[in-house]
């Protein structure tokens, strides 16, 4: 039989583990529109995807860079914290600097420093879907 002790205990886990999970769900997410195709986007908690939603809605023609992803210089900065990440992920999105908006299509290493925006779930057709050149993108 349990005692006063072990069923408050019990009961206080039980609240805390459904309360992280709750939070867990409500992960905060946006689409990313190129042509007929929309990708969800999970987002970092950070300041700078804080920003980045308060000027969403936004359609943006991101220009190619290096073969590996798309990119567009904000006219404002957005707050940063960047980071060597060391390995760049298909479907990551991420800041480079305080203005330029980077979608990278392809897995590469790298020594450059990024603040973590989000990521694409379901990246595997990206680069198709980008294309080669200069392409429109709307973030919502």
């Amino acid at each position: 039989m349990y005692g006063l002790r072990q069923t408050l205990s019990l009961l206080v886990s039980g609240f805390i583990f459904s309360a992280s999970t709750a939070l867990a769900l409500e992960t905060e997410t946006m689409q990313m529109k190129i042509g007929d195709k929309i990708y969800s986007v999970v987002l970092q908690d950070n300041n700078t995807t804080k920003a980045l939603q308060e000027i969403l809605p936004m359609t943006v023609k991101m220009s190619e860079f290096n073969g590996n992803e798309k990119y567009y210089h904000f006219r404002e900065t957005l707050p940063s914290k960047p980071e060597r990440v060391e390995q760049i992920k298909t479907g990551d999105i991420m800041l480079f600097g305080d203005d330029c908006l980077v979608v990278f299509y392809k897995d590469f290493k790298t020594t450059y420093s990024y603040t973590r925006i989000g990521h694409i779930e379901n990246a595997a057709d990206l680069e198709q879907t980008l294309g080669r050149g200069s392409v429109t993108v709307t973030f919502e």
